[in-house]
């Protein structure tokens, strides 16, 4: 994936009506749950619809992903025999030891959802898996597990699986999903949240929740201006053979500062108007 999402919307393996209406609503990435959505007696008939789906969908619809079932279960293993080859990517849950992707056929970009204290501490090890293309949280089961409930202690944990993914080379995480589809300031203060400790965008289980979720990982007004004026100071250090970066104020800037203006101006560009 050459861009990073910002968001992601789950839409139930058994509600095939809804397939192409969560590709239209606007989400970077669309999810088909065949796990947690999906009642037991449906599981079949879900993976059957995700594969109908996506052998027939158009080639210009945008990315979709698959979450299957557990792999250490009979059923998870057929879900992935049956999705691998067409979906964009799959999502595999409760991922406690790298070694569980290595059944997982080499074309086939992973999402490892980490959901258990084993996963935490194996963050790294999975993070580092040539098959995985980003890790993310699943903070409702990380949660239960561990009986947290304040919001400082799961910052410590999600900025472990940040620090995890840095290192391996892969893209930002996106936080888990907001459960309270009608609580858009919890929302939009959790992304902002999750944003400051270097989180990056969010799944959602419902279509109102994008534009919120744009909105709030989209660079403020005085960020971009701030980026703009870096990435024009570069440019006139570039254009005059200086590797010295001056700002108007004085102050200098090194390359690291510049890449990071130059994508802050490309995500504002990006979700300008969308949000």
């Amino acid at each position: 994936m050459s861009w990073t999402p910002v968001t992601w919307l789950y839409v139930p393996g058994d509600r095939p009506e809804r397939f192409a209406k969560a590709v239209a609503s606007g989400a970077d990435v669309v999810i088909i749950d065949l796990e947690d959505a999906v009642a037991p007696a449906a599981k079949d008939a879900a993976r059957q619809n995700a594969v109908a789906y996506l052998r027939s969908r158009p080639r210009t619809s945008g990315q979709v992903h698959v979450r299957v079932n557990d792999l250490a279960t009979a059923r998870g293993r057929d879900d992935l025999a049956a999705v691998a080859q067409v979906a964009d990517a799959v999502r595999v849950p409760k991922v406690e030891s790298a070694a569980v992707l290595d059944t997982v056929p080499a074309a086939t970009p992973v999402f490892a959802l980490l959901e258990s204290a084993a996963g935490i501490v194996a963050a790294r090890e999975i993070a580092a898996h040539p098959r995985v293309a980003g890790v993310a949280l699943g903070e409702q089961d990380l949660a239960a597990e561990l009986t947290v409930t304040d919001e400082q202690a799961m910052n410590h944990l999600r900025i472990q699986v940040v620090l995890a993914a840095a290192a391996a080379g892969l893209p930002p995480v996106a936080m888990s999903v907001h459960p309270d589809v009608k609580d858009d300031a919890g929302l939009l203060a959790s992304c902002r949240s999750g944003r400051a400790i270097g989180m990056f965008g969010r799944t959602a289980i419902h279509p109102r929740q994008i534009p919120l979720i744009r909105q709030a990982f989209r660079p403020s007004e005085e960020e971009t201006a701030r980026a703009a004026e870096i990435v024009a100071a570069a440019e006139r250090a570039e254009a005059a053979g200086v590797g010295a970066v001056a700002l108007p104020d004085g102050r200098f800037v090194d390359a690291p500062i510049v890449r990071r203006a130059r994508r802050t101006l490309s995500l504002a560009r990006r979700l300008t108007d969308t949000a």
